[in-house]
């Protein structure tokens, strides 16, 4: 018998598989493989691009196809050094492990709507895991949840089913995996150079770097690629020249800007002390020589020392000691808006709003969730590390944290929380917050006075707490509260369900007045603090300080900037950008203030500003040079900012996303290279608030606690 020669047909087993034999498609099968990774990665990102912010760029899309290119090389190398049988097995797992960051980056964008850096996800998974195990089920089954599930995991489903059936995998020889090392290369180095030409995104990439920035101009690969280079590396956090002095406006654009209504602080004269008490000069700073430190500090901390070396501290003023030896209650209050204040349905938050020191212009920036707004209220810092950032000051020596400012005057000190007590690992940070008699939260003490549900009721948290401190001669409060807490639906959550009726008439969609409904309890809960204070005759002797943790979040379950629609409704306005969204209400109020004529700050106020204000309010001994935010009554450049490099000041704002930066006032005139001397004045602040976190800065300044 003749042999058949090999034309005759396939020899895998002299089997055909229908018209496209395994043999007519193995000559294909290199070109397929590296192709198939750097395609794929693109259509990962596509996919996230267009399930999350929804704003894709011309240059953005380049960046992202180039850096999904960049890594996917790399990953088909790793698919071409073994037998075409374990290869096919690696390159079936990095199908579906590539998968991974997007899936859950996706959830976590859907619930805060911001993505989340890996210090963020990675402190709070465990919590989130245990805690909320019905929000992550709505989510996960939800139309959008199975939806991206299947968009995400159908390339690896696809491969399974026809790439293990043709064989679509390679081995290399060492040639060839040389060159596909140096295109990668070569690749790479091109995208980073196109950057780097650009003046408009090279700031992102590099001294400006953010997550959140990363992730929408370059793709989440190359975020989470640049996340773990700094962890590994380290960043560029050296510090430039500036010259603050000359970016305040002019008497004239003080002028221009008054009669536009915007601008400066328009504080009463009669709001301060009186004639017959002298104005308190001078700066606050402590004796402390910065430079002599530097002489002796090594790395970041010898970089630290003079930067603080290098800074002008802010004025005392005529509000210096206000409220000096008065009792504090601060309050930060879960998902707070001052949208849903209202002189009829909230009286008593209209009050301390109005009555107390008017903030018109007030930014609470979302970065890390809950835990990050508590750090920006709690140490004056934005987080820059992300989730882990209150976290790792459990061993720290928190100096300037008005609990430990207050606490060496001898006040009384507690912190309160009325949800579990070890969430967000709260029972190793807060005991170290400076309250002389510790943390208490559910479980732990809290539970003597709170009924367990969800979410918990702050009015009864208020009503068991606020006699174990009212008869202490000077007091010192913390709370974390939790009523605000998403969902807002009457039947899973507890504060909705019992005031649902009292916004019933409310012109909202249901979704809306559930969230005020929730926090109304926040109210009540205030309404009984104010009259209790009022009943034991010391509420002239006290203040309360009340800001958000974030903006709320949970109103919108599956939205982004510019499709808010809950969010957009509560506002009034369609939410579009970072200050839009982040805007809110601060509350300082005490009893001794309705006795005065108003206070209203119209200059743009931040949350890290309230530390240097209270500082200054209780005439402390405080070095205004370690906070990076300002006193508002002080001389220091009004600057809000956020970690995105969105910033606003009495000239204009500035958009980083678009890159526009929009004059306050047609008239108003702009100091040259302005928008730059600003991020370098902001580069500046995140350098050294990421340098004192990272080294202990205050231990080294003050001493181990």
């Amino acid at each position: 018998m003749p042999r058949r020669s090999r034309s005759d047909g396939p020899d895998f087993g002299r089997r055909s598989s229908g018209p496209v034999s395994k043999r007519s498609l193995r000559k294909y099968v290199p070109f397929f493989s590296v192709l198939m990774f750097p395609l794929l990665l693109f259509y990962y990102e596509l996919v996230f691009k267009f399930s999350t912010t929804i704003r894709p760029h011309a240059f953005n899309m380049v960046y992202i196809l180039l850096f999904s290119f960049s890594a996917g090389m790399i990953l088909n190398l790793l698919t071409t050094i073994f037998s075409r049988q374990v290869n096919r097995i690696i390159k079936a797992v990095l199908i579906f492990a590539s998968a991974l960051p997007f899936l859950i980056e996706y959830f976590v964008y859907k619930q805060f709507k911001v993505f989340y850096d890996l210090n963020t996800v990675t402190a709070g998974a465990g919590d989130a895991v245990g805690q909320f195990q019905a929000d992550i089920f709505r989510l996960i089954f939800s139309v959008g949840g199975l939806t991206r599930i299947f968009l995400f995991l159908l390339p690896g489903v696809l491969y399974l089913i026809f790439g293990l059936k043709y064989d679509l995998a390679v081995r290399f020889k060492a040639p060839q995996r040389i060159a596909s090392a140096a295109a990668w290369a070569v690749l790479a180095l091109l995208t980073i150079l196109l950057i780097m030409i650009s003046s408009t995104y090279r700031g992102s990439y590099n001294k400006e770097y953010n997550f959140q920035n990363a992730v929408d101009n370059f793709g989440l690969l190359t975020g989470v690629r640049l996340e773990i280079k700094h962890a590994v590396f380290g960043r560029d956090t050296s510090f430039e020249e500036t010259d603050i002095d000359s970016l305040k406006p002019s008497d004239k654009a003080k002028e221009s800007e008054a009669a536009s209504g915007s601008g400066d602080a328009q504080e009463s004269e009669s709001a301060a002390p009186t004639e017959t008490e002298p104005v308190i000069t001078g700066d606050n700073v402590l004796d402390i020589d910065f430079e002599k430190l530097a002489s002796k500090a090594k790395g970041t901390t010898k970089e630290l020392d003079e930067y603080v070396a290098s800074l002008e501290p802010t004025n005392k003023n005529q509000y210096t000691g206000l409220f000096k030896d008065k009792n504090l209650i601060l309050i930060t209050a879960e998902a707070f808006s001052g949208d849903i204040i209202d002189e009829t349905l909230t009286p008593t938050l209209y009050r301390l709003a109005n009555k107390g020191i008017n903030f018109t212009d007030y930014y609470l920036p979302a970065t890390a969730g809950t835990t990050g707004g508590e750090y920006e209220h709690i140490f004056g810092m934005l987080p820059t590390e992300g989730g882990s950032s209150l976290k790792m000051t459990q061993k720290y020596n928190n100096y300037m944290t008005m609990g430990n400012q207050l606490n060496r005057l001898g006040y009384y000190g507690k912190a309160y929380h009325n949800n579990t007590y070890t969430y967000y690992d709260r029972d190793k940070t807060h005991i170290n917050l400076g309250y002389s008699d510790g943390y208490m939260g559910y479980g732990n003490g809290m539970e003597k006075y709170v009924t367990k549900k969800w979410p918990e009721s702050d009015l009864e948290m208020f009503q068991g707490t606020i006699p174990e401190y009212i008869d202490k001669e000077k007091f010192n409060i913390y709370y974390m509260t939790v009523s605000g807490h998403s969902g807002y639906a009457p039947g899973s959550n507890a504060m909705a369900t019992k005031n649902m009726d009292r916004v019933a008439d409310l012109d909202y969609s249901d979704d809306v007045k559930g969230y005020i409904a929730c926090n109304l309890e926040l109210e009540d809960a205030l309404a009984y603090m104010v009259k209790a204070l009022e009943d034991k005759g010391i509420a002239d002797d006290t203040v309360i300080v009340l800001t958000g943790d974030h903006f709320p979040y949970g109103l919108d379950n599956d939205a982004a900037l510019g499709k808010m629609p809950l969010l957009s409704e509560l506002y009034g306005y369609n939410v579009e950008n970072y200050l839009q969204r982040d805007h809110n209400d601060l509350i300082i109020w005490s009893g001794c203030l309705e006795k005065m004529d108003p206070i209203t700050v119209d200059t743009p106020v931040s949350t890290i500003d309230i530390l240097p204000t209270l500082s200054n309010l209780f005439g402390l001994e405080w070095d205004s040079r370690l906070l990076p935010g300002r006193d508002v009554f002080s001389d220091a450049l009004p600057l809000y900012y956020n970690l995105n490099y969105d910033f606003k000041t009495e000239l204009g704002t500035y958009i980083n996303s678009t890159k526009t930066f929009t004059p306050v006032s047609k008239d108003v005139d702009i100091p040259e290279n302005y928008v730059d001397s600003i991020k370098k004045i902001i580069r500046n602040r995140i350098n050294y608030m990421s340098g004192v976190l990272e080294t202990d800065y205050f231990s080294h300044v003050f001493g181990k606690k």
